[in-house]
């Protein structure tokens, strides 16, 4: 049996861990998911305490996009019966910051699809986020709105976007088997460019769409030489219409151990358990938090999460607490 608890302390001090450590957690046996989440939580508590950060999304704009990828179900390709719309009103937008401050979400997460966003777009967008700051000004806005062009990082941070999304999605050996209408590289590009304009960077992964073992190290390896200060952990929701349609490799200890795994490779950053961990943690959910130390409260993009009352009665059951600075 490894021990977990002993590599938790050395990651504590400041090791970091090699491929061969990273593959043990994911193809650890199931009877020790117990002592794992014991020595990821010893991670967790030691930089996060019993914090748990809520995020809640908006998608302003749905369908409609260009790219092809392969988990959505707003891609040019996909036949997913979604509804599907443009740009949202200013006034949209302030209503869902208006629901993010009452489920007591710290982070309101403005997401537009498309291959980036135009100008009319961004204007629509930052026109809100100034008016969100005079309402509620401890609310952290992250936006993610895809490829950004010269200039529009800097926009963003002007009227106060702390926060640029923009997801690697999976490692660079398996990003042509996803998509093909941009590369990997534009993603990292893209996140390095919100990085350089002053905002903090977000960037993500989504496990389940068949790659290896070593594809998800490499998205770890990725993200955390990357320094992106939040990574959302979607586990596939596979939609029926979109090119994974059908795809169901995951089970709730193996996402567990993904939960585990980023939390000793990238140990002093925002971890959150994002889109999907409704269908594929089922009820073990709450287990996932002694790893990851925020979660997604409210619907996701095109796909329904649980109530967020649920989520504060599971958070509160686990003995941990919100952190939420900005009520009204």
């Amino acid at each position: 049996m490894n021990n977990w608890d002993e590599l938790a302390d050395k990651v504590i001090d400041g090791y970091v861990i090699n491929q061969e450590e990273a593959l043990s957690i994911l193809n650890s046996s199931n009877d020790e998911i117990f002592n794992l989440m014991n020595a990821a939580y010893k991670i967790r508590k030691n930089y996060y305490g019993k914090k748990v950060k809520l995020n809640m999304i908006m998608n302003v704009k749905s369908g409609y996009c260009p790219e092809n990828c392969g988990y959505c179900s707003q891609s040019i390709d996909s036949k997913a019966p979604i509804e599907k719309y443009t740009m949202l009103t200013k006034e949209e937008i302030l209503a869902g910051a208006k629901q993010a401050n009452n489920l007591k979400s710290g982070t309101y997460c403005i997401v537009a699809s498309g291959r980036g966003p135009t100008n009319r777009e961004l204007d629509i967008v930052t026109s809100a986020v100034e008016e969100i700051k005079d309402t509620y000004p401890g609310m952290r806005i992250c936006a993610c709105l895809g490829i950004l062009r010269e200039g529009q990082a800097e926009k963003l941070k002007s009227v106060g976007v702390e926060r640029y999304n923009h997801n690697l999605n999976t490692s660079a050996d398996h990003y042509s088997e996803i998509t093909t209408t941009h590369t990997y590289d534009d993603r990292v590009r893209t996140v390095n460019e919100a990085k350089d304009a002053g905002i903090s960077p977000c960037s993500g992964v989504i496990i389940g769409m068949k790659e290896t073992l070593e594809d998800v190290y490499q998205m770890g390896k990725a993200l955390r030489d990357l320094d992106v200060d939040s990574i959302p952990v979607n586990f596939l929701h596979a939609i029926d219409g979109t090119a994974l349609e059908g795809t169901d490799e995951l089970k709730p200890l193996y996402c567990l151990k993904v939960l585990a795994f980023f939390r000793f490779i990238v140990p002093t950053k925002e971890i959150r358990i994002s889109g999907g961990r409704e269908k594929n943690l089922r009820s073990l959910q709450p287990l996932g938090l002694y790893a990851a130390n925020a979660i997604f409260v409210g619907d996701y993009l095109t796909t329904d999460g649980q109530a967020g009352t649920r989520d504060h009665q599971m958070i509160q059951d686990l003995g941990f607490e919100i952190d939420y600075v900005h009520a009204n």
